[in-house]
């Protein structure tokens, strides 16, 4: 999905659901971070719980926790000091039933928002949306990875 979005690999996240949390599989770095309940107000939560998909191409100015941010990902020059999410996309998996399996999340980070890339458009919004379709018939295949 990084290539398709042209971003960093670390600007690409995957949660699965289990139970009423959330958890991340990818990036590895975050796995051991902690989880996201869905009583939260974290955007990834609110995807879950909506079951639609959202962009905020000012997601910097919107109230929310940094925890994960703080997080070293990758290698130096894939995460450069000083750099947080400026923008993000978030979709929800849904199973063949309509039951949600988990959450993609693309961000744009930098140290500003011109200096993290182009806004997503509503056309990002919907590959975004069929990524997710794809993943979804990946599943049962996904579900056999540990967290």
């Amino acid at each position: 999905m990084a290539n398709i979005f042209q971003l960093r690999k670390t600007e690409v996240a995957l949660l699965v659901l289990q139970g009423k949390l959330l958890r991340f599989l990818f990036p590895a770095e975050l796995r051991s971070a902690g989880s996201i309940p869905l009583t939260s107000s974290a955007v990834a939560a609110k995807t879950a719980l909506s079951k639609k998909a959202e962009l905020f191409n000012t997601f910097a100015n919107i109230k929310h926790s940094s925890v994960f941010e703080m997080v070293k990902l990758g290698t130096a020059d894939e995460n450069p000091d000083a750099q947080v999410i400026q923008k993000l996309m978030s979709a929800p998996i849904l199973d063949s039933f309509g039951d949600v399996w988990g959450v993609i999340q693309i961000s744009r980070k930098g140290t500003s928002p011109a200096a993290a890339g182009p806004d997503f458009s509503e056309q990002d919004l919907q590959t975004l949306q069929r990524c997710c379709q794809s993943v979804a018939r990946l599943m049962p295949r996904l579900e056999s990875v540990t967290c």
